[in-house]
């Protein structure tokens, strides 16, 4: 193995190694050395976004706009993500919270990854209009489906109150994941539930390397995160009830439920099922933004 990747930069090694080389001081003098020297203890910082598409601004200018027409004709539209997956159990969950001194909450020593262990799938559904969330905590899979499912029970339990006479629903996503735009199978769910629904479904993806742009990130999932800090997740219903729990001084308001349906991985879609989805790619970047009409004979209850 290469020596430079052991190398620790401690202030008692530095102090051994300019010993070994005939200057005697002590770990404490090397700190003062170097924070006179401008330097200073930093943790990594998460900026670099790797490759970045050409059409990345552009992007964000056609989304903002569609959302603007959208919004100015009293019409849905929504931020859809999957939150990361939470181990369910007693383990520990980062963060502080006010407890009585001395008595803080006893979980397990090691969280260590066991693919037997219960996981939790939350998927969100933020109502840009409105300010409220919807999140599905699932029991399986994080598939198309589970997603797609997550937005009809959105709609069936909170949207519908909400937007009396629809003409359609705009939902912006990820370009990975779940809900990418090269999965055929969100495509195939997002057809029956334009056809239950009866409208059409516009769809505009964040373009690569920007999903920590989708307004769900900030607006829904960064408050979730944030009231459930230092409390385990012990169960299912701990983590639903949490996740309700989330408010915010502008008025956020959650739902949450658990979907304990299956949803298996590895679903094949044949050339035929996609060619039959009745979608209509934009003139820019169809692969990331196109609408889905509804195919009426088809709808299901």
């Amino acid at each position: 193995m290469k020596s430079l990747l052991w190398t620790s930069r401690s202030l008692r090694k530095l102090s051994k190694e300019l010993a070994n080389k005939g200057h005697e001081v002590s770990h404490t003098v090397v700190g003062e050395l170097l924070q006179k020297a401008g330097y200073s203890l930093q943790a990594n910082r998460k900026t670099r976004e790797g490759h970045q598409h050409m059409d990345k601004d552009a992007q964000f200018q056609y989304i903002n706009g569609r959302a603007a027409s959208f919004l100015k004709d009293g019409q849905p539209v929504v931020s859809v993500d999957t939150k990361k997956k939470e181990l369910v159990g007693n383990f520990k969950n980062a963060g502080r919270e006010w407890r009585p001194q001395d008595s803080p909450e006893d979980v397990n020593v090691h969280d260590f990854i066991d693919p037997k262990l219960k996981r939790a799938v939350p998927y969100g559904v933020y109502d840009i209009r409105n300010n409220t969330g919807w999140v599905s905590v699932g029991t399986d899979h994080d598939t198309a489906a589970f997603a797609v499912n997550a937005i009809r029970r959105w709609w069936r339990t909170m949207g519908k109150k909400r937007y009396a006479n629809p003409k359609g629903l705009m939902v912006t996503a990820d370009g990975g994941g779940s809900n990418g735009y090269r999965v055929r199978l969100w495509k195939i769910e997002l057809q029956k539930l334009a056809n239950q629904l009866k409208f059409p479904i516009t769809v505009c993806h964040l373009p690569p390397g920007t999903s920590k742009w989708n307004k769900i990130e900030h607006r829904l999932f960064s408050f979730i995160t944030i009231n459930w800090r230092g409390k385990p997740l012990r169960s299912y219903r701990t983590i639903v009830q949490l996740i309700a729990a989330t408010t915010t001084e502008t008025g956020l308001k959650v739902r949450a439920e658990l979907d304990e349906n299956t949803y298996p991985k590895g679903l094949r879609v044949s050339d035929d099922q996609l060619a039959a989805v009745n979608i209509f790619p934009h003139p820019f970047h169809g692969e990331w933004n196109y609408t889905i009409a509804p195919i009426l004979n088809q709808a299901k209850r």
